[in-house]
């Protein structure tokens, strides 16, 4: 790519914090920067590193201004990122600081990789041979480098053996470039047979593939009908044309099984990208990525931001799941910003779901999106039988939370020797804890919301801030001892009563906040898959596109949770969520089942998935949407304001809602205490600014924050565009 450099010897450099707008830094003598170049600059006190910006700097004496003080020997940031950047500081009301520190989150990459030290055969012959310096010779008899600890594995000799011939002058010294984090893919390697469906949609993604420029593909199709296989195809169709590839998906740092059907098709791993990656790994992925050694990249949200040389298309898996929204520093749906990348640097992007989010949905009908449709499951299985299971007429036993019906089912397939999910919308072991005697209730100390015991790590947690303490003999509030009661069903307290119930069956259970993290979690996925378990018991993260080819049942114990808590997108959040985790069942062909348990057999989400009326649930849903001029027909935006007293939080919150412009297209709603009052010892209140679909949301939020109150001590104001979460 042509670089313009500065003629001027003044340039606007962006810096990793709440900035609105670059900092203007000299360029020393001898020293060239172009815009995107990574640069380490004075801040203050210390120095950052920063990126070179567009435009020219401010007009300023440049004696005044402090300088540059070194360009690392990396690839710049390219136009298109560096627009990207600029789009969602803008689209999101964050200051593009914020946004671009999110590029520089692997400060040790900026530099190149180290060579290493090699040994590659010398003419001289050793003085006398064993079997196995013979060995080691005959594995560098191709004049190829090898590093001294690979030649000693690769040949099965010990390495005081190659040191011994190093030291007669058998090898010599050579430096090596550091080796690929992963080996390139192969589009050709294991290509899939697909049919009918599968064929008509992997053509036409081909198809954009090659034909290159922006489109969006929403890949519709229900659980288990192959869309990864899909997908794979328009990945093959970008690697043949050069291109890098991100693949986006919800829970990266669980999905093994991913990553070993992208190793089948492709012949090598893709490179991962998510916080549990070590810190050396993360490094040595994003500096190859910038240098174009990086191919593919699975990664979470915060992949979107890596500094790639040539992306040529980015697929999100699951793409209405809400892990891709980021409500922390800087709001943003990593879905909608996928398609603004690719919209700005002219690729394609493809949407796939068992169950689309709404907006992608009716951006698909109004043609705005392309939709391909994959309607049956691969290989002929047939999708699980859905039913309901009436709570009011088959209800648990007093103390328990298992209707009859679903343990009877349980019982039978464990006669048949399959396996039986269990999934609760929560973790821990009880939401809610009190005391028999005088009903006092445990409530976190920094928030507005109850404590859940733990009751295998003996701990009573709280799931917003991370507060945790021991779990109490006695009550505080009246001392009396054992009379601490756990209320409402959590994933160990349902393992108490599927253990009384089967005592021999194997019982496993998955939730996110046990002990031993990620890397205990894939080993229990891989021995659930390996059919080593006879009943899971698990929270949200098993309905996340996890093949189980032994489960056959799944019971859903609390399917009316979050149809009532006054969240505009409830019903569809319920819909997904449940249709996701019965499709773990019976994937492999075997006839399977799915239970929900509801006090509400007649809400419309539940008729929806018992029937498998996926289209009329849509339907009814786009137009409540239509009718409330909710997203995608109308704007949303939330303005959380906090402070850590709740005078402060109230009065500033009511003085921002005064300062709002009128407008004819734009409602405030509010203040309101949101219903998570407390957070992590900060009061909160909530503003709702509900707009027309045209309505200009940015502009009218900037207006309004600039007219209202100057932010004093403690107080912080929050704005989320889009909101995913009403709490």
């Amino acid at each position: 790519m042509k670089h313009d450099s500065f003629e001027t010897k003044a340039v606007p450099v962006l810096v990793p914090m709440p900035a609105e707008r670059p900092y203007t830094y000299a360029v020393p003598a001898g020293m060239s920067v172009v815009p995107g170049s990574i640069v380490r600059v004075p801040l203050g006190p210390r120095e950052v590193a920063g990126i070179v910006w567009d435009g020219p700097g401010e007009a300023v004496d440049a004696k005044k201004l402090r300088a540059i003080s070194h360009v690392f020997d990396c690839p710049p940031v390219d136009q298109a990122m560096r627009r990207f950047v600029d789009w969602i500081a803008s689209y999101t009301l964050s200051p593009p600081g914020m946004v671009a520190r999110m590029i520089l989150r692997a400060p040790e990459a900026f530099d190149p990789e180290p060579w290493v030290e090699g040994l590659q055969r010398a003419a001289n012959d050793p003085d006398r041979m064993t079997a196995a310096r013979a060995r080691a010779l005959e594995m560098a008899s191709d004049g190829m480098a090898w590093t001294r600890s690979g030649l000693a594995h690769a040949a099965g000799v010990s390495s005081t053996v190659i040191d011994g011939l190093k030291a007669q002058g058998v090898f010599e010294t050579v430096m090596i470039p550091p080796r690929p984090v992963v080996a390139a893919p192969d589009p050709t390697y294991g290509k899939a047979e697909l049919i009918g469906d599968q064929d008509i949609a992997a053509k036409e993604l081909r198809a954009k593939g090659e034909a290159g420029g922006f489109s969006v593909t929403l890949l519709d199709g229900v659980t288990g009908s192959g869309k990864t296989e899909v997908y794979f195809e328009a990945v093959a169709a970008a690697l043949e044309k050069g291109k890098q590839v991100l693949i986006l998906l919800p829970e990266i740092a669980l999905t093994q099984a991913f990553l070993e059907r992208f190793q089948d098709r492709f012949g090598a791993k893709p490179a991962e990208w998510h916080s549990d990656l070590a810190p050396k790994k993360r490094e040595r992925v994003w500096r190859q990525l910038a240098e174009g050694g990086v191919r593919v990249v699975a990664g979470a949200r915060s992949a979107l931001f890596l500094p790639f040389k040539e992306l040529g298309l980015i697929v999100v898996d699951e793409e209405h799941d809400p892990a891709y929204k980021q409500e922390d520093r800087v709001f943003y749906n990593a879905r909608d910003m996928a398609v603004v990348r690719g919209h700005i640097g002219s690729f394609p992007v493809v949407l796939a779901s068992a169950t689309p989010s709404v907006e992608s949905r009716v951006n698909a009908s109004q043609g705005r999106y392309g939709r391909a449709v994959l309607s049956a499951r691969f290989a002929e299985a047939a999708l699980p039988d859905i039913k309901s299971i009436d709570l009011r007429r088959a209800p648990p036993a007093r103390g328990g939370f298992l209707s009859p019906v679903l343990v009877d089912h349980m019982r039978r397939t464990l006669e048949r020797e399959e396996q039986s999910l269990l999934f609760l919308n929560r973790r821990g072991y009880a939401p809610l804890t009190l005391c028999r005697v005088c009903g006092h209730r445990f409530q976190c100390p920094s928030c507005s919301a109850w404590l859940v015991e733990h009751r295998f790590r003996g701990q009573l947690v709280c799931h917003h801030c991370g507060h945790n303490e021991k779990r109490p003999e006695a009550c505080p509030e009246c001392g009396t001892l054992d009379h601490l009661v756990a209320c409402g069903p959590g994933v160990e307290r349902i393992a108490e009563e599927v253990v009384g119930h089967f005592p021999d069956a194997r019982t496993i259970v998955l939730s996110s906040d046990m002990m031993g993290g990620v890397k205990r979690l894939r080993l229990e996925l891989e021995a659930i898959a390996k059919g080593e378990a006879d009943i899971v018991i698990g929270t949200q993260l098993v309905a996340k596109g996890h093949n189980f080819p032994n489960m056959t049942l799944v019971g859903v114990i609390d399917a009316d949770l979050g149809l009532a808590n006054g969240d505009p997108r409830a019903a569809e959040r319920t819909f997904q969520l449940l249709s996701q985790v019965t499709g773990r069942a019976g994937r492999t062909g075997k006839k399977s089942l799915g239970l929900l348990q509801t006090y509400q057999p007649e809400h419309p989400v539940m008729r929806a998935i018992v029937s498998g009326d996926a289209e009329a649930f849509y339907e009814r849903e786009i137009l409540e949407r239509e009718k409330s001029a909710l997203p995608p027909f109308g704007r949303l935006a939330g303005i959380i304001v906090s402070a850590d007293n709740r005078p402060d939080a109230e009065s500033h919150a009511r003085l921002l809602r005064r300062a709002a412009p009128p407008a004819r297209d734009i409602h405030v709603l509010g203040p309101a205490e949101a219903p998570l009052a407390m957070v992590a010892g900060r009061h909160r209140f909530r503003l709702l600014v509900q707009g027309d679909r045209p309505a200009d949301m940015q502009g009218y939020l900037r207006a309004m924050l600039a007219n209202g109150p100057k932010i004093r001590g403690s107080v912080r104001v929050q704005v989320d565009i889009d909101p995913q979460s009403f709490l």
